[in-house]
């Protein structure tokens, strides 16, 4: 029986694209939703596209109060019973309950090589850095912010002349190729690294 995934977007959905393109035929797991914080996120309309079911939790509207935006979250999640969470590109930190609820069950991705650049602005910072190489992450989520398990690592040489922008954009296939990769091993309970370079 296929593993039932959620995924939760906050933009344009790439990533979420690629995860769902890649359950086909024998994968382990299946598409069941796709969220978004965003009603406006390119992505829905995306996922709609597919066939994938849509729903909308807008943190804009629980000014200031976290736990509610969470409870209406984790209740639209449930109503469809995943069994795996992917958060790819969603932009609100969750708070320990949350994660609790979803833990050894939900993946994040990450454009670092982690332990690396935690948080925002990470080809920038490699950059600034002077690194070498940059990469991206797919790890467990945890309570503290990127900072679960590492599951899949994808690496590029940094290129002279590279900026944030250019970085990123050469980096995005790797993510839509890693992730795909992590989620399959996921579903059937494999935790063996995942290494592209």
């Amino acid at each position: 029986m296929s593993k039932r995934v959620a995924i939760l977007i906050s933009g344009g959905g790439s990533n979420m694209v690629a995860l769902a393109n890649s359950m086909v035929g024998d994968h382990p797991a299946r598409p069941v939703l796709v969220i978004s914080n965003d009603p406006n996120a390119g992505g829905l309309a995306k996922a709609r596209d597919l066939g994938i079911e849509t729903a909308v939790v807008d943190h804009r509207e629980y000014p200031n109060d976290r736990n509610a935006f969470e409870e209406v979250l984790h209740a639209t999640l449930e109503a469809y019973t995943p069994d795996i969470v992917c958060l790819a590109g969603f932009m609100r930190i969750l708070t320990e309950g949350f994660t609790a609820k979803y833990e050894g069950r939900m993946l994040n991705i990450h454009p670092s090589l982690l332990p690396k650049y935690k948080g925002l602005h990470t080809h920038a910072r490699a950059l600034e850095a002077g690194d070498l190489e940059h990469g991206c992450s797919v790890h467990e989520v945890t309570a503290a912010l990127d900072d679960g398990p590492v599951l899949g690592q994808a690496r590029i040489a940094v290129e002279k002349g590279d900026t944030p922008e250019r970085l990123a954009a050469r980096l995005l296939p790797l993510e839509h190729a890693l992730y795909p990769a992590v989620l399959r091993r996921y579903a059937t309970m494999d935790r063996t690294p995942v290494l592209i370079s």
